[in-house]
């Protein structure tokens, strides 16, 4: 199951790692790895058939050539480790699809650098750029890999708040959180889990900032493609940003193999340089055959990007409609696979107890947006819940209906 913790005794942990880790909420108190609310979620819905929107993965395959492409590179004998950097086909492929869509010219052998995933891309990029005590600037909410991640390094998470329901921030928090403490400035756009798109004024802001407090800034652009009626702006094409701009997206969301792992960053090469330093050490490389596959993939015609932005959007409608006609405060995303959605007109306060209540009552799964907040910050969230809807029409469509019948139901 997507997002299951495996249970081993803390005991078998280094004691300072164990530390580091319970801080970054990785760890129980009882001697295990920290279940996720993710993880409770899918267990609940496998327990009871309820339909899972709680986790953002898609059940429907991507596209024939994509998928073609790898079993084609796994006939060819594709199968032995690749280049440090990543397969050459798919280290010239990024360099052009970011040219292509942003104008941005970066160099295929020192300016891109391909992973496990956006995950390990982030990963190896906060290793390699900060210091003990270095502060890391976030939105929150935030994908919660973020904050553990910060942790692991021994960073310092600061946050700026997004509010319902457009969660845009205010740019006055964001000029104060920013400091010459700041030494990364991540930046996840489009937004998870809120669905936001972030506005070219925040975004230049960002770069001033950037440049005032001498801090990098990094962006998490996996949904990319995956923007409603808004067009996406990466940060490195404002003008002052990209020799301090870390880009970071992945194969997964755009062509629906999340189950692949392939994942790059582009950027200045001495910052690719630092953090292949660290990448070596995490995975060193990985998915031989998928990297000319999703190479591919990225060469496609506008006419399949375009699509599947247009379809996601159908389906984020067919939600929306259901939730509004249960009764939620509903908050329209631009962009990801998410929907926030306020339980509260519900007479559901607590986002967490809704989850755990709603398979029984919906038939549904969803996750409580308090699951991406920091403790301090969590009861200004408590109410809301977020859902996916990057699944098959007729699965939205039963939910849909399913989550209408709240409303009669509602306390």
């Amino acid at each position: 199951m997507p997002g299951s913790p495996e249970i081993v005794p803390t005991a078998t942990i280094p004691g300072a790692w164990r530390r580091t880790a319970r801080g970054a909420g990785l760890l129980g108190e009882d001697g295990t790895i920290a279940a996720t609310i993710f993880a409770e979620m899918s267990a609940l819905a496998a327990r009871t058939g309820a339909i899972n929107l709680g986790q953002g993965f898609p059940d429907e395959d991507g596209p024939i050539e994509v998928l073609d492409a790898a079993r084609q590179a796994i006939t060819d004998g594709v199968n032995q480790y690749p280049p440090g950097r990543g397969s050459p086909v798919l280290l010239e492929a990024i360099a052009r699809h970011q040219r292509r869509f942003y104008g941005l010219g970066v160099d295929p052998g020192t300016e891109v650098l391909v992973t496990a995933g956006a995950t390990e891309a982030l990963a190896a990029t906060i290793l390699a750029l900060i210091e003990p005590g270095d502060e890391v600037v976030t939105f929150e909410p935030f994908y919660d890999a973020y904050g553990g991640l910060i942790a692991l390094a021994n960073g310092v998470h600061r946050t700026v708040r997004l509010r319902a329901p457009d969660f845009q921030p205010d740019l006055d928090e964001l000029g104060a959180a920013i400091t010459d403490r700041t030494r990364l400035i991540l930046v996840n756009n489009p937004h998870n889990p809120t669905g936001t798109v972030f506005s070219r004024e925040t975004l230049e802001l960002i770069v001033r900032l950037a440049e005032r407090h001498n801090a990098v800034i990094v962006t998490d652009e996996v949904y990319e493609h995956l923007t409603f009626g808004v067009p996406h702006l990466p940060i490195a094409t404002l003008p002052g940003a990209f020799e301090r701009t870390v880009t970071i997206s992945s194969g997964g969301k755009t062509f629906n193999t999340t189950g692949w792992k392939i994942g790059w960053l582009t950027a200045p090469a001495a910052l690719v340089t630092a953090i292949l330093a660290v990448k070596q050490f995490l995975t060193y490389v990985n998915g031989a055959p998928f990297q000319p596959a999703i190479a591919r993939g990225l060469d496609l015609p506008d006419s399949y990007f375009t699509g599947i932005a247009a379809a996601l959007q159908g389906k984020r409608d067919v939600l929306e409609r259901g939730l509004v006609a249960a009764g939620f405060a509903v908050s329209r995303p631009h962009g990801s696979y998410f929907i926030v959605a306020d339980a509260a007109p519900l007479g559901y306060p607590d986002g967490a107890d809704f989850c755990r209540e709603l398979p029984a009552l919906a038939g549904v799964v969803a996750v409580p947006i308090g699951a991406f907040c920091s403790p301090e910050h969590r009861p200004q969230y408590a109410s809301l819940v977020r859902f996916a809807f990057c699944k098959k029409v007729d699965l939205l469509e039963r939910a849909a209906t399913q989550l209408a019948a709240l409303r009669p139901a509602s306390r």
